[in-house]
């Protein structure tokens, strides 16, 4: 699934809902809480001298929602809280921009590999929905999915490899393959909350 933990050079985490639990466009640090295990999964990768970065689609600043100030605010909360991280990855952009930031293009996670020094093939991108997959996929990194309540069944189902949490996540980078896919758990019905709470 990845290469061996010793050739791991960088992890890049989607932000709202992997590594801190999502509220939409959110501008204020003080609604930042991590999600169970956060700390310690970066904090492990830190101690096998692999770089860590977050790589985020943040679409409410270009839809007039929050600032660029704010999301660099939540931002530092997070670092605060989890990190600190080598590298931030941010995508401000709209769905309808065009850009090649924006997940599930692959700009963010190629830049960020760079930043870091490390060839996308040395990467693993940690992620709640399919668009980081495929942001993973298109960049020639690897990527596992750690499903919440707003992942699509048809999301966990097409992902590649899947980790019940971030600590699981963290470990099958380290030690090898995450292995038997039963280990995702069982899919999820999808309700009509959905759509509003998912990441843009």
């Amino acid at each position: 699934m990845t290469p061996a933990g010793n050739r791991v050079k960088a992890v890049l985490f989607d932000r709202d809902g992997t590594l801190v639990h999502d509220v939409p466009h959110n501008g204020d640090p003080d609604l930042v809480r991590p999600v169970e295990g956060a700390r310690e999964a970066v904090a492990l990768l830190r101690e096998h001298g692999i770089s860590v970065g977050v790589v985020t689609n943040q679409s409410g600043v270009a839809r007039g929602l929050i600032s660029d100030g704010d999301v660099r605010r939540v931002n530092r909360r997070v670092d605060e809280l989890i990190g600190p991280f080598d590298v931030w990855a941010v995508c401000p952009h709209g769905p309808d921009d065009g850009c090649h930031c924006r997940k599930p293009q692959p700009g963010m996670v190629l830049w960020a590999a760079g930043r870091v020094c490390a060839g996308p093939a040395d990467c693993v991108v940690v992620g709640d929905i399919g668009a980081d997959m495929e942001a993973a996929e298109r960049a020639g990194a690897h990527g596992i999915l750690v499903p919440n309540d707003r992942t699509r069944p048809e999301e966990t189902a097409a992902a590649a490899h899947v980790a019940p949490d971030l600590l699981t996540a963290v470990r099958a980078v380290l030690d090898g393959p995450v292995g038997d896919r039963a280990r995702r758990g069982p899919a999820r019905t999808p309700t009509a909350d959905d759509s509003p709470g998912r990441p843009v």
